[in-house]
């Protein structure tokens, strides 16, 4: 069963119900699979992936990654924001003890794909969180392209 729409925001209904063969669908924008028993499992979500110089880069994957050198005090988000030369660039925020060009370093060491390796590093306060405790990656790719500028 699938809503009829957003209310007053006939914009915003048609950007996510699409129909398909006769059949209402929702677009969620979650990235998943489907296995043979037919389970489908949720691995990201559309909006958290970054366009690099044509490249489609997984900014979970690229956070998972750079998570293996990041010490136990300390946490980073990654989000991508605009950028003239190739689309859009990855920007690391770190909040806590851990050094800033310490953790370049560590990056370095890891041998990541370049296109994978930020752009932009920058020290924060407290990465922005929801009221759940989760990352608010609004408030992340906002913060970052305040920082940016």
């Amino acid at each position: 069963q699938v809503m009829k729409g957003y209310l007053k925001a006939e914009e915003k209904t048609s950007e996510v119900i699409k129909e398909l063969e006769g059949i209402r669908w929702y677009v969620s924008g979650d990235k998943g699979h489907i296995d043979e028993d037919g389970f489908v499992t949720i691995v990201d979500r559309y909006s958290r992936f970054a366009k690099i110089g044509g490249e489609i880069v997984s900014l979970g994957l690229v956070e998972s990654e750079i998570q293996k050198v990041v010490d136990e005090e300390s946490h980073i988000a990654i989000t991508a924001i605009p950028d003239a030369k190739k689309g859009e660039k990855i920007v690391l925020l770190l909040e806590g003890s851990q050094d800033l060009d310490e953790l370049k370093e560590a990056i370095k060491s890891l041998e990541m794909n370049p296109l994978f390796v930020p752009s932009a590093y920058y020290k924060v306060d407290e990465v922005p969180k929801l009221g759940t405790g989760k990352a608010d990656f609004k408030g992340i790719k906002k913060m970052a392209m305040e920082l940016s500028s």
